[in-house]
């Protein structure tokens, strides 16, 4: 039990991360600028080894104990949301609230799309994102996180502990945005797992 309360915040650690990259991507005029600056948060969470639900879960293809390495997930994705949700709340305390109506238009975008549309938008962010985390341990070089992130957001893919973020600063929660929710979190899945299972494969295919 020890275990996965500091898993919980280490995940809400990191979930506040992203809440963090959200806002100064909320307040940039350049988007492009600000999908760079928006790295910070994955940037901070690699580097104090915070636990980000799109940077664990593709490594559950070669976990020996899946049933733990699911309860981890599951732990991580709550902390996530806790750390996201507090981040947003804060800001609606600030002075820099205004930002909440960027949020908005950046909610009705994705609330008003298809459910097929955002599971293939998620799908690629989580190939992105587990490019960006896997590499980043691999090689130590930042700028795979930086490439990665700026793609995901520059075209429109779908991260589901950014969107905890928007939809809180947003105010947006509803049935929907719950089901969408967990719509992004099952394609980020699915995306994060890709590489792995294809790495996989292939060694299988070799022996």
């Amino acid at each position: 039990m020890k275990r996965y309360i500091k898993i919980f915040f280490l995940a809400a650690g990191a979930g506040l991360f992203i809440g963090v990259g959200g806002i100064v991507y909320l307040s940039m005029e350049n988007k492009t600028a600000g999908s760079l600056l928006f790295t910070v948060g994955l940037y901070a969470v690699v580097l104090n080894g915070l636990y980000l639900y799109t940077g664990k879960v593709g490594y559950i293809v070669n976990e020996a104990h899946k049933r733990a390495y699911g309860m981890l997930l599951l732990v991580t994705w709550a902390g996530n949301l806790a750390g996201a949700a507090l981040a947003a709340r804060a800001v609606l305390l600030s002075r820099i609230d205004g930002i909440r109506e960027a949020a908005a238009g950046v909610c009705r975008i994705k609330l008003n799309d298809r459910p097929v549309s955002i599971l293939i938008l998620s799908f690629f962010c989580g190939l992105l994102m587990f490019i960006a985390v896997d590499g980043f341990r691999e090689k130590g070089n930042p700028l795979i996180l930086f490439l990665c992130v700026s793609v995901f957001i520059l075209c429109g893919f779908e991260h589901c502990v950014a969107n905890m973020f928007y939809f809180t600063l947003a105010e947006a929660w509803s049935v929907k945005a719950a089901g969408y929710l967990l719509i992004m979190t099952l394609g980020n899945s699915l995306g994060g797992m890709l590489v792995p299972a294809v790495k996989r494969l292939e060694v299988k295919v070799l022996i």
